[in-house]
């Protein structure tokens, strides 16, 4: 298969859908309750990025009491948004993910997609694709404009040699890395068709959500930091969510072998809870000229997103 080809099985597919009313409507807010709680529309998203960390995030927000999440990656507002908002709310079509019941590890299948909760709990989603997304802020600010999202970042460079490995281990004739990341490997010219290169550009997918929400709305969370100081950026992602800061360093241990945090043994289980196998996996060796290329590319863009966010995530 040429690497044309190669690309446009590597690259996002996202259907055309229709769009509902652009208005924040007071219905959009009412949630469906019984004796267990009430089912709302998702108060934050994580909205990006693929292989940034944004799976790690989440299963450290799991350990909160006053944090329910939808288990699977709903794709709501990039795939199935003609299901309409209140499929998205009370769905019996779940994805075939789970749901955890509130504050602990067991993970349970489910028939709705999202959870219940009491007062005081705030419904969580999270599906990277959302960044990249075109029509995604329109879809979340119909629903809410007031919906707190969440962006996990990390150095492009990296992030676009996982995005391949990962790709790797379900296509092993997939061909180099090199060779899907430029059009012309004698000019070293960047193929940005290539979805493991367009998702680093952070500051252009940015720009798109920025018109649509202020940038108080957004919390930024480094990927990097995550794993060397997991305790600080959970810190600084539950305050954004108006949440008391009860995830801590004593949550935590680093795995050695992995070279990721892992949550320490919980009450009640056998064994400490560490991300799947599928993280942490090794890189292929990409040429050093390959990557020094790649973050050329990438330095004005970074620089562009450094002062959109306001933080130097120190890449260069």
């Amino acid at each position: 298969m040429g690497c044309s080809k190669w690309r446009a099985a590597f690259n996002f597919g996202h259907l055309k859908l229709s769009d509902l009313s652009n208005s924040d409507s007071s219905s959009n807010n009412i949630s469906i309750a019984n004796n267990y709680g009430s089912k709302k529309f998702p108060q934050a998203i994580i909205i990006g990025v693929k292989k940034g960390g944004t799976r790690a995030l989440l299963e450290f927000l799991r350990i909160h009491p006053d944090v329910r999440a939808v288990g699977s990656e709903p794709h709501f507002f990039d795939r199935f948004y003609d299901k309409g908002l209140e499929w998205y709310r009370r769905s019996d079509e779940g994805q075939g993910g789970a749901l955890e019941a509130p504050g602990s590890w067991e993970i349970k299948p489910h028939k709705n997609l999202m959870p219940r909760t009491l007062e005081g709990q705030i419904t969580m989603e999270k599906t990277p694709s959302y960044f990249i997304t075109k029509e995604a802020p329109r879809r979340v600010f119909s629903m809410s404009r007031h919906t707190k999202l969440i962006v996990v970042v990390r150095d492009p460079v990296t992030r676009a040699v996982s995005d391949y490995t990962q790709t790797l281990t379900k296509s092993p004739g997939l061909p180099s890395f090199q060779n899907l990341a430029f059009r012309n490997t004698t000019t070293g010219l960047i193929d940005t068709s290539w979805s493991a290169v367009r998702i680093g550009i952070y500051a252009k997918h940015l720009e798109n959500w920025l018109r649509f929400f202020p940038l108080s709305r957004l919390l930024f969370v480094s990927g990097e930091r995550l794993v060397t100081d997991p305790a600080g950026e959970m810190g600084r992602v539950q305050d954004f969510l108006g949440l008391k800061r009860v995830v801590t360093d004593k949550h935590f241990y680093f795995n050695q072998t992995k070279g990721f945090p892992c949550l320490k043994k919980p009450e009640g289980s056998s064994r400490p809870r560490c991300l799947g196998k599928s993280k942490g996996r090794p890189h292929p060796q990409i040429p050093s000229e390959v990557l020094l290329r790649l973050r050329d590319f990438y330095r004005p863009f970074n620089l562009k997103f450094y002062q959109m966010t306001g933080q130097n995530f120190g890449w260069d």
